[in-house]
């Protein structure tokens, strides 16, 4: 079979195409014909040398991947031939709290993952796909749109009412904002285009906060909510933005802390956060009970995540460049097969 490998830290130039010999099936897994896989930031920091956990050897890239089952092996009884469905991040974490083993391993970091024609996975890892999803919408999934459920309802809990702020217009951001808004939360949004904000607001965000013409962004978030701020901040940005995330939070709040777009190592005041009574919460993806709690949100609302481009398989290395560029809207889609 088709697929790509990229050595840990080499730069989106070592992505390259390989040739790999599809390997027997263990106990409880099924081989997977991929239709279609989706680019995350994580991606360009397994290829940057930024993500902490990587292979020794190329890896095959990518955590997100829809496809069909094809082939079960011994005692893999949950699908069935020609099933569609995609693989959660974590392969082992299947429910509950997030735990040292249930997080030992994820496709596309220290384990291969879905940008090639085929895969093997443990069966206890897929979940199906909706209905009225295609593989290129499906392909979205596993792993921005699972981070944003666990921030807003699980990590948070907010109910019908609450609000939410979003980091800009990437893959979990829009995600998130697709889903506040089936749930009945206000949502605030922030990105440095009128045009990304004018787009958000067509998918109902209520605010759009220019950061850019608006530096301190987090006082235009405590005018719109009357000044108590916000029940959850989606920290995406990292390094220069937390300390505005804590002060955009109302007292009680939580702000989840998704990952550094703009590096790690952002500093918040302790006392905002204890004055405040406010939250830090490090989301990690999450399970695959959160996956199929999540779909079914998705299949209610009728859902359609945003794509913003597919690239075909043979350009994979055009699709991490754009994604590289920051200028996307919502996920960035490799097609594998038709």
């Amino acid at each position: 079979m088709n697929a790509y490998r990229i050595p840990f830290a080499a730069g989106i130039d070592a992505l390259a195409p390989s040739t790999e010999t599809p390997r027997p099936l263990a106990l409880g897994e099924v081989r997977l014909k991929l239709h279609a896989a989706s680019l995350n930031f994580r991606d360009l920091m397994v290829a940057t040398g930024s993500y902490f956990a990587h292979s020794e050897t190329p890896v095959i890239p990518c955590s997100d991947g829809a496809g069909e089952v094809i082939e079960t092996g011994p005692g893999a009884t949950r699908f069935k031939l020609g099933d569609r469905v995609c693989a959660n991040f974590f392969p082992h974490w299947v429910s509950g709290a997030q735990t040292p083993a249930g997080i030992a391993g994820s496709f596309g970091g220290a384990d291969d993952g879905m940008l090639a024609e085929q895969a093997v996975v443990p069966e206890h890892s897929l979940v199906a796909i909706p209905e009225h999803l295609s593989f290129l919408e499906a392909a979205t999934l596993p792993c921005a749109a699972v981070t944003a459920w666990n921030a807003l309802f699980v990590a948070a809990g907010l109910k019908p009412g609450a609000s939410v702020l979003l980091l800009g217009t990437g893959g979990v951001s829009i995600w998130a904002l697709q889903l506040a808004k089936a749930a009945g939360i206000k949502v605030v949004i922030t990105s440095s285009s009128d045009d990304k904000l004018a787009r958000a607001k067509a998918l109902g965000a209520d605010v759009g906060i220019n950061y850019r013409s608006t530096p301190e962004w987090q006082d235009a978030v405590l005018a719109a909510t009357g000044g108590e701020g916000v029940d959850l901040v989606v920290e995406v940005g990292g390094q220069g933005t937390l300390e505005r995330s804590v002060a955009a939070a109302k007292m009680g709040g939580t702000i989840a802390i998704i990952g550094g777009v703009s590096g790690f190592g952002g500093a918040a005041n302790p006392l905002a956060l204890i004055g405040g009574a406010k939250k830090l919460a490090g989301i990690f993806v999450g399970s695959r009970a959160m996956f199929e709690d999540m779909n079914r949100l998705i299949s209610n609302a009728g859902i359609r995540p945003i794509i913003d481009r597919v690239f075909p398989f043979a350009e994979a290395k055009a699709a991490y460049r754009h994604l590289a560029s920051g200028n996307h809207f919502g996920k960035v889609v490799v097609q594998i097969s038709g």
